[in-house]
């Protein structure tokens, strides 16, 4: 494993590729450079935290590459005071950068053992704003709705779930993968538009009706 500083050298090196790229949104971009990515991958993965490329964290499941991760995050357009549903904890990185840009993050997992992990780093790490829920993303968490943004980092199949699309403020923004077979397009929804943003690549959304293997 590298050292603190050999670390936060690649995290100074992972903005500067973003930057490269078109990321100009200043909180996440400082985000990026202040989440400890390396934290939310399995120890034996840490070395390759800053590659622009997913890792596996268990349980069939992946953390996003850090180019996705930070223009979701952009494409959300949060506001300071912004309360955000995540659909998807993952590792709990995109939360932690999430918990950066906006007032409070509520992020649902549907693997038992991910939610525990990622909730044990998220607190070690003191990004108090972010709550962990075990449950089926695809339906929210209409006691805590309406959110003023949502986020799901799994393919849907065909359109949003319709459920968080209920959950949605007015005036808020829904970003959701739609697709088939691990590949599809970035959606983004706001007052009923729809924007297809560009192609990518997310293990499936799992919802009620289907197993989910933990």
């Amino acid at each position: 494993m590298g050292t603190a500083q050999q670390y936060v050298r690649r995290r100074a090196d992972m903005v500067g590729r973003l930057r490269e790229r078109g990321i100009a949104d200043r909180r996440v971009l400082a985000a990026m450079a202040e989440v400890p990515r390396e934290r939310f991958v399995p120890r034996e993965l840490a070395d390759e935290a800053y590659l622009d490329r997913p890792l596996r964290i268990g349980a069939g499941q992946t953390i996003s590459a850090p180019g996705i991760v930070a223009y979701m995050i952009a494409a959300l357009e949060l506001a300071a005071d912004s309360s955000v549903l995540e659909v998807g904890t993952g590792s709990g990185y995109a939360a932690a950068v999430l918990s950066r840009c906006c007032r409070s993050v509520l992020s649902v997992e549907r693997h038992r053992q991910l939610a525990r992990r990622a909730h044990t780093v998220l607190r070690e790490l003191g990004y108090d704003n972010v709550a962990v829920r075990v449950g089926d993303g695809s339906e929210g968490a209409p006691d805590c709705a309406p959110f003023d943004a949502i986020s799901v980092a799994a393919m849907a199949r065909q359109t949003p779930p319709p459920a968080l699309l209920a959950q949605l403020a007015a005036g808020g923004t829904l970003l959701c993968p739609v697709g088939r077979s691990h590949r599809g397009t970035l959606v983004r929804v706001r007052d009923g538009h729809v924007e297809r943003l560009q192609a990518v690549a997310f293990v499936p959304l799992i919802t009620g009706d289907q197993p989910n293997g933990s």
